[in-house]
């Protein structure tokens, strides 16, 4: 059994979707003049790898805290979207016949190599008819190694209504998903933690996303 960081570092001016609040980390007490080490962070919901809650795009939706704990550890699918040009429509065909009702779907783009560019926003995203397949399927867990499941930037939010919508959980900005698929076509077993940190009322949060193989 080995584990996996699927989590990118937080640091000061990490990239973030545009328009939310930037990052910042600078240093509240020191050792050498308080006695103890600690840290101000100042930083968004949707921070680096993170969890939207279906709260995120409606207020009539759950709340973070809302949502029962299994949306955010389970067993996991990887599906292979890698040779994805920019800005590419990942449509249904992608998913049929790969998850089952309860399984973690981990989109892999490959776009975390990108992460801290520019190219970064010219990510591939879902399609409303992929979101469709995934609900039906009974999926309520989705992430994808990208800044969004929907474009960015974009007029609207088709992938995020229909997955909220079905109170699914989306994670964002996961990173090294890569040796999962490799696992995966060695036939080793996929069990992955999205665990948020316990915002009450909240519409998403920061996640050390980790992924147990084998």
């Amino acid at each position: 059994m080995r584990l996996i960081d699927l989590s990118v570092p937080v640091a000061t001016g990490m990239p973030v979707y545009p328009g939310d609040p930037r990052v910042t980390i600078a240093p509240a007490l020191s050792a050498a003049a308080d006695g103890v080490n600690v840290l101000h962070l100042d930083m968004g919901s949707q921070s680096g790898t993170h969890v939207d809650a279906p709260f995120h795009i409606d207020d009539a939706l759950p709340t973070l805290d809302e949502l029962p704990l299994e949306r955010f550890w389970g067993r996991a699918v990887v599906v292979d979207a890698r040779g994805a040009e920019p800005r590419t429509p990942l449509g249904p065909s992608l998913f049929e016949g790969r998850p089952r009702a309860g399984d973690i779907v981990l989109v892999a783009t490959g776009w975390s190599r990108h992460w801290g560019g520019e190219d970064y926003l010219a990510h591939p995203y879902l399609t409303r008819e992929a979101a469709e397949l995934l609900v039906a399927a009974g999926i309520r867990t989705v992430g994808i190694d990208a800044l969004s499941v929907d474009p960015t930037p974009a007029d609207d939010l088709p992938a995020h209504r229909i997955l909220c919508g079905a109170h699914a959980v989306i994670a964002e900005n996961l990173t090294g998903l890569g040796p999962l698929l490799d696992a995966q076509t060695a036939g080793e077993p996929i069990e992955v933690s999205l665990l948020p940190l316990r915002l009450p009322a909240a519409d998403g949060a920061p996640v050390r996303a980790v992924a147990r193989v084998g």
